[in-house]
């Protein structure tokens, strides 16, 4: 079981009888005293559990005790969160029935029933865990628990930057030469790089992916992350998204193959095949046989940690990585562990910092981690000195396990840490993850606590940013499509995660066999993609609080759920807090859902077959998060959903058959993200922009359609006050889409004016946009990452990108009346650019008798596009009058 689970039920069950304390509704009912009792009991045993969860790896009988109070702590927590249900669904009650109906249910029989039947619960639940704690024979130490380790906090850009290759400049250097050499006969040759598990072999092979003798060497050059799942089918698909830049529909083998030699055959390419276990040779062969068209000088680089994979895949002989000397072990060390990476003054610090390196026996990962937890400790010798002699001389590590300098580092985060951490056992390896998600995730298991009076979300970012500081999660490679950073975890850490978690989660396909009544979070591995049935086990942890599908983007169909399972599902565990049935191809969610009263997160995305609701739903009084995104035959949402008072994040991004929003939505003033605003189109009116006044914690995305090209519309898009929603980072403005002659264009310039949004924004969207014009306020927008314009109709230019110092992303989409993109020489740092539909555009600027760049052709009316120093993608589609134009200039 991970360690700091139990302190944290106990400190969130003490939190709950705080809160009915507030509302003196034990008073009420006739159960004050047993929740006082209760509160005591559970502040008593709190006090020992750091000590108890320490010992218990040492003694059975600690063990023992942990497990039993682990099971009433969980039934307490449970108990208390059905009271606190009723506490909010009695005050949603009284503010929204009939005055009548109010008096029958808050009748004196009724509460007595009540307040008899949870005083008994609450008596028996106390006594045992009274019993429990009288039980306690092992002399164990009340310790007070820190909630927050940091005492140094790193500036900014030290969290974000990534990490300098340090030491590997000779490996470069001799992979290089075997990668370019001309001596090699074959067309297509095998390089394997082999080593332990947290070498580096993955970053040695980015480094030498990015290298400009590599570029220039390969006409193409291709990345493929393997790890456990050698499917060449998907490995096929990887490769050609990797050269294309989109992911292959639902191809048949033959197919993809057929595609594959179109990218590559006759090509001199290089293909990485980074994190290769498998050393079956026929599925080797099966993949390397449709690679073999690639020109000659074509080269496969495999990173694996087996020897045997290595011996069954090479043509050239392995590259075997070694670990760093001293003197790059010691410069990795200085970034991670010291302010700025700066040597400590105290020499006697560095000879003990030098001491501890050498035990990590130059495992970049192992010397970033120790790095990354002596950071957060104070520079004193005497401290520094304990760390070594005390906790890091007790490692017994070899030289191929790293598990355990891993494990002293998880065993240092402090308890809220370790459970958010351990949690990520639920994600298959390889995983990506975005940081928004993983809140919403950590939030419904109650995992973040306030201690202030920010938002969940903030205190949710803090524990996340922690976690990468300390290089529990790294970043994951940025793709242009996607506007968020997502991040990963390295495979020795998610094997630390599973290890550390214990009975307390299982995922079907690595540890499902472990399944009980002992576990609380369960996810379902991508074997079981093509069953339509749940596990039989499953039905055996009846008290699950996770039901986890990780979707990823190479296994969209992680399940088939059939109606009747369905709803045998949702009706045997009623102690969900997470479930996840996205894609799942469910038709109709079933009325019994209402009647998960401890629900916090519901994911019902990319179900094509929804259309409406069960009304059952409004009964989910502490409903977090609502994920209906790309259910696409949604019509509409549950018309009392503003009884929903604790939703934070309603997600309705690409519902297309969406009408309209539900009156009353400005009540939910606890709304963080709302990825879509519907306005109605057809006769029936729903909610308008002025219900978006008030919600003013909004954060992340958020798209407003439908807007209407009609007088005095500005009124109303003033009225949604969205320069007042400081945390929203994107924004889409989409109007109705129609004939663009039939329309005033001052209609829309005025509009766009009243939508004056945050200056922080970092990704805008105009759709549909019928005005000639900009609007005033664009030319703040400093931050602006990303720029797309879609549907301009009647636009002849695009704003000046030199307003927009960070844009790194413009697309530019149906544009039928512009010419020239630019007039300006001061370009953004632009990464990725896409034109489309641009039937007029001739160029990028239009030549003038002082222009820098000359055209040499003067029956030519266009001028080159400039040279971008930091573009790496170009995409021109459908845009005839630039199809004879070179792209680039001659450098």
């Amino acid at each position: 079981m991970a360690e700091g689970v139990l302190f944290n039920v106990a400190e969130g069950i003490i939190g709950q009888l705080g809160k009915l304390a507030l509302k003196e509704i034990g008073l009420l009912w006739g159960v004050k005293d047993e929740l006082e009792k209760l509160e005591n009991t559970v502040s008593t045993i709190k006090a020992v559990l750091q000590d108890a969860e320490e010992q218990q790896a040492q003694s059975h009988a600690i063990k023992d005790w942990v497990a039993k109070l682990k099971d009433i702590l969980f039934e307490a927590d449970d108990l208390l969160d059905d009271f606190s249900t009723e506490v909010l669904r009695r005050e949603v009650m009284t503010r929204n029935k009939k005055a009548r109906e109010v008096r029958i249910f808050f009748s004196k029989s009724n509460q007595l029933a009540y307040g008899l039947k949870m005083g008994h619960k609450i008596k028996a639940i106390r006594e045992r865990l009274d019993a429990i704690a009288a039980d306690r024979k092992f002399h164990l130490e009340e310790r007070p628990r820190e909630t927050r380790v940091s005492n140094r906090v790193r500036e900014t850009h030290h969290f974000v930057r990534a990490e300098d290759v340090i030491g590997r400049e000779v490996d470069k250097k001799v992979i290089i030469d075997r990668l370019v050499d001309p001596k090699i006969e074959e067309n297509v040759s095998v390089l394997p790089i082999v080593g332990i598990g947290g070498l580096g072999k993955t970053t040695l092979a980015q480094f030498v992916f990015n290298d400009e003798e590599i570029k220039n060497h390969f006409e193409k050059k291709l990345w493929v992350c393997v790890s456990d799942d050698f499917d060449v089918k998907i490995i096929f698909e990887k490769i050609i998204e990797s050269s294309k830049g989109k992911k292959p529909q639902n191809l048949e083998m033959n197919t993809l193959i057929n595609d594959l030699r179109k990218e590559i055959g006759g090509k001199r390419y290089l293909l990485v095949l980074d994190d290769v276990w498998n050393y079956d040779s026929q599925k080797w062969d099966s993949l390397k046989k449709p690679l073999l068209c690639g020109a000659r000088g074509s080269r496969i680089l495999v990173t694996t940690r087996d020897e045997k994979v290595a011996k069954i895949s090479k043509t050239i002989e392995s590259y075997i990585l070694k670990g760093l000397n001293e003197e790059e072990s010691w410069s990795l060390f200085k970034q991670k562990a010291f302010e700025k990476g700066q040597e400590p003054e105290n020499l006697r610090i560095k000879e003990i910092a030098k001491e501890i390196i050498r035990k990590c026996k130059g495992i970049p990962l192992a010397i970033k981690t120790i790095g990354s937890l002596l950071y957060f400790r104070n520079l004193e010798e005497e401290e520094w000195l304990s760390f070594k002699n005390n906790e890091f001389s007790k490692l017994d590590q070899n030289e191929t396990d790293i598990l355990p300098t891993l494990k002293l580092s998880y065993d240092h985060l402090p308890p809220h840490l370790k459970q958010c951490f351990a949690y990520c056992s639920l994600f298959p390896k390889d995983y990506e993850f975005g940081k928004e998600k993983l809140i919403k995730l950590w939030m419904a298991q109650g995992f973040i606590r306030l201690s202030s009076q920010n938002q969940l979300e903030d205190v949710g970012h803090e524990y996340f940013m922690e976690l990468v500081w300390r290089s529990f999660f790294e970043k994951a490679k940025d793709h242009w499509w996607i506007t968020r950073p997502r991040f990963k975890m390295h495979d020795l850490l998610h094997d630390l995660a599973i290890l550390v978690v214990g009975l307390e989660s299982s995922t079907f396909g690595i540890n499902g066999e472990n399944i009980g009544g002992k576990t609380h979070h369960v996810s379902i591995g991508f074997d079981l993609s093509t069953s339509s049935q749940i596990p039989a086990t499953l039905f055996e942890a009846n008290k699950i609080r996770t039901f986890l599908l990780p979707c990823q983007a190479w296994h969209p169909q992680q399940m088939v759920l059939n109606q009747s399972t369905c709803d045998a599902f949702v009706s045997s565990f009623m102690f969900l807090r997470l479930l996840d049935l996205n894609m799942t191809g469910i038709r109709i969610v079933p009325h019994s859902i209402g009647k998960l009263k401890h629900l916090r997160y519901l994911d019902l995305s990319s179900n094509d077959y929804i259309k409406m609701l069960p009304n059952s739903i409004e009964k989910l009084q502490n409903l977090e998060t609502l994920d209906l995104s790309y259910c696409y035959s949604l019509m509409e949402l549950p018309r009392n959903i503003t009884r929903l008072v604790n939703l934070r994040h309603l997600n309705i991004d690409d519902c297309n058959s969406m009408t309209h929003m539900p009156h009353g939505l400005g009540q939910l003033t606890n709304l963080q993200s709302l990825a879509e605003y519907v306005l109605s189109t057809g006769p029936r009116r729903g909610g308008e922009l002025k219900e978006l006044h008030g919600l003013n914690h909004l954060r992340e995305n958020l798209r407003i359609k439908n807007l209407r090209h009609e007088k005095n519309i500005e009124l109303e898009c003033k009225a949604a006050s969205l320069k007042e929603k400081r945390h929203l980072e994107e924004l889409a403005l989409e109007w109705i889409k129609g004939d663009a002659n039939e329309v005033n264009v001052g209609y829309d310039e005025k509009s766009i004016e009243a939508l004056e949004p945050t200056q922080n924004l970092k990704s805008l969207e105009l759709n549909s946009y019928w005005g000639v014009i900009y609007p005033s306020w664009l030319s703040s927008l400093k931050n602006l990452v990303h720029l797309l314009l879609v549907s301009m109709k009647n636009c002849q230019h695009v704003p000046p990108l030199h307003q927009f110092p960070s844009l790194k992303t413009l697309r530019l989409c149906d544009f039928p009346s512009l010419e020239y993109i630019s007039d300006s020489v001061n370009l953004p740092p632009l990464e990725f650019l896409l034109i489309r539909d641009c039937p007029n555009l001739k160029g990028w600027w239009e030549r003038r008798k002082d222009s820098i760049v000359e055209d040499e052709d003067d029956d030519n009316d266009y001028v080159f596009l400039p040279s971008f120093t930091h573009l790496s993608s170009l995409r021109i589609f459908y845009c005839p009058k630039l199809s004879s134009t070179p792209l680039f200039p001659e450098r």
